[in-house]
């Protein structure tokens, strides 16, 4: 047990270094750099919506994937202090409150993803309602802002509410994916749920 926690500090210090050689703020890009890789959520030319985008490292990533044709916007709590290149921005945003948000991010965006996570308690069962309260208004976003056509990535703390989240994308998108990177922690409950090719809005359950 001890030594599977030594390894993980060790790879997460590796991933923690390689991320300030090449100039990204926090190794969680490398959580989408595997996304990315297996299901090319993101694509040149897009318009991405990255929600909870502090410190940046998101924004970064996909800002070199869609070049200077695409756009990427990205909303948090907290100011994103990173230089962006001019094809990306970040504003300071609840995305809890929808009414606020629209108007500050416009619409028709080809990929929403989101690495939210709450302020943690400690406690495993109030983290996880927490994160998945942060996933449905997630959700809510994408609802209201993909394309037809788009893709979802949601990172969600597995709890109790795990299944019904995951229902309430495969219900919206051609495909539905769970996903949890290798950079992840191995002791973490973090997870990834992808929704690939958002159905037109008439075709919605809840």
């Amino acid at each position: 047990m001890k030594r599977r926690k030594h390894n993980s500090r060790r790879r997460a210090d590796f991933y923690a270094r390689k991320a300030q050689k090449e100039k990204y703020p926090a190794r969680s890009v490398y959580k989408l750099e595997e996304i990315q890789d297996k299901f090319r959520i993101i694509r040149p030319a897009d318009r991405v919506l990255d929600l909870g985008c502090s410190p940046g490292s998101w924004l970064l990533y996909a800002a070199g994937l869609v070049g200077q044709e695409g756009r990427v916007v990205g909303v948090d709590l907290k100011e994103v202090k990173v230089s962006l290149p001019p094809h990306a921005c970040a504003h300071v945003g609840d995305v809890t409150d929808l009414d606020s948000l629209l108007p500050l991010i416009g619409s028709g965006f080809d990929s929403v993803i989101s690495d939210m996570a709450p302020s943690t308690t400690g406690y495993k069962d109030v983290d996880a309602a927490r994160s998945y309260h942060l996933c449905c208004a997630a959700l809510e976003v994408a609802d209201e802002v993909l394309t037809a056509g788009g893709n979802f990535v949601c990172k969600i703390f597995q709890g109790e509410d795990f299944p019904a989240f995951s229902e309430s994308v495969r219900v919206r998108f051609a495909r539905r994916k769970v996903f949890k990177p290798k950079t992840c922690r191995k002791d973490s409950r973090e997870i990834y749920i992808i929704g690939l090719g958002r159905k037109p809005k008439e075709g919605n359950q809840s």
